[in-house]
């Protein structure tokens, strides 16, 4: 049984879905001759240094990287009455004594966490317990804890077991809950392992229940290449030997990809593409998009956000870490939509977001506050060149000095 959170003043954000600890050991020394197979052997003592301590998931770095933009944040995440429980909420109240108020704590259940094994010089595995995120459910977001808030935000669905049985019936639940109180909804994912019940799900039947109910959709590249084109997503892993296949996204595969989705009903898709920047595609439907709620664009602004595909590059930054980038990212682009910015101000709000991000090796303490990401933009911060080969599009010069965005123009 869920307890319910605490009421407190409404937020212009709900932020809601997967939250685990994440317990990361320092491991020194050289790289393993063999990787993690000369370090992990059986009956082997294996030394090792202080662990970090912090708070993942959806709930944690989407949420939190827009309380240090300066937005108005509740956070709901679901956890145990377990330490683990415990834990990340005091981790959460160390960012904002009320961040942890919008918490449900789930009696007799256990938190989900990860321990991560991060060996010099060799790809991080993680060990994985996904706790009382399994038991998250739309009645652990009674309607009163929407109101008054212009948006919800929910992540991570793949890696929370009742959101994806019965066919997404219960994330469907949810996401109607959000738009019944008149909120922009925004919905983001995780690629599950595909040997998993999870990566056995029917992603597309899936997508084509909630994404009418989905204003704003902001998977990864490699996630919806899974979902949507599951025998594409096997030939180019098999082809190339890796999973990380950013390197092969183009122009038409991302337009053919966000087509189909804004079939499906989605107003707004937005693609992260890694190093690679960020894709964007809006319906050309002005009801659907005018349609979105408290965040939809009106007036001049609708006339800007329809029918449009634009690319951000990444900015240029010295990269001392990944960990939560696209969800930094995410967080940029919300903060453009509940400012009411026009598509391409949004774009590089997002990337400038997940640039600071990486500055930093942990998921969001790089995040700089929305007027300082504002001024590095205006001040002519330098764009990467890096993007994907983008047959037919054009630079545009919107968006500031040096923004480097991409638009496919339309013919109408």
């Amino acid at each position: 049984m869920s307890a319910k959170p605490t009421e407190h003043a409404a937020a212009d954000i709900v932020v809601a879905g997967h939250i685990c600890l994440d317990v990361i050991p320092s491991i020194a020394g050289a790289k393993p001759a063999s990787g993690l197979g000369d370090l992990l052997v059986p009956g082997k003592l294996v030394e090792v240094g202080p662990a970090v301590l912090s708070t993942g998931g959806s709930v944690s770095n989407t949420g939190l990287s827009l309380h240090r933009l300066g937005f108005p944040v509740k956070l709901m995440g679901k956890v145990g009455d377990d330490p683990f429980g415990d834990l990340i909420r005091k981790k959460l109240r160390e960012h904002g004594e009320r961040l942890a108020d919008g918490m449900i704590v789930a009696s007799g259940e256990t938190s989900s966490y990860s321990v991560v094994i991060s060996p010099p010089g060799v790809d991080r595995i993680f060990l994985h317990a996904t706790g009382a995120n399994d038991t998250f459910a739309a009645a652990d977001v009674p309607a009163d804890s929407l109101r008054g808030a212009k948006a919800f935000h929910f992540g991570y669905p793949p890696l929370m077991r009742r959101m994806y049985e019965d066919g997404g019936a219960e994330l469907e639940s949810l996401l109607a809950k959000a738009k019944a109180e008149g909120l922009t909804v925004s919905l983001d994912l995780a690629r599950p392992d595909p040997e998993s019940p999870a990566g056995r799900a029917d992603w597309r039947a899936i997508l084509a229940r909630v994404l009418p109910l989905a204003d704003v959709f902001l998977p990864s590249f490699e996630e919806i290449l899974y979902m949507l084109r599951p025998d594409r997503y096997r030939e180019l892993v098999e082809l190339h030997g890796t999973s990380e296949l950013l390197a092969y996204a183009d122009g038409p595969l991302l337009g053919s990809l966000s087509e189909e989705l804004l079939s499906m009903g989605a107003a707004i898709v937005g693609l992260k593409l890694g190093e690679f920047g960020f894709y964007l595609r809006t319906t050309a439907d002005a009801g659907r998009l005018g349609g979105m709620g408290a965040c939809a664009p009106a007036g001049e602004k609708l006339a800007k956000w329809l029918d449009r595909e634009l690319l951000a590059p990444c900015y240029e930054v010295e990269v001392a870490g990944t960990t939560g980038a696209g969800d930094c990212t995410i967080a940029g682009f919300l903060g453009g939509l509940l400012r009411g910015l026009d598509p391409e101000d949004a774009l590089l709000a997002a990337v400038g977001a997940g640039a600071c991000n990486v500055e930093r090796a942990d998921a969001v303490s790089g995040v700089r506050s929305w007027d300082e990401i504002r001024e590095r933009i205006a001040s002519g911060w330098r764009s990467s060149e890096r993007v994907p080969s983008l047959p037919g599009w054009s630079r545009v010069s919107e968006g500031g000095s040096g923004s480097g965005i991409r638009e496919k123009r339309r013919s109408n």
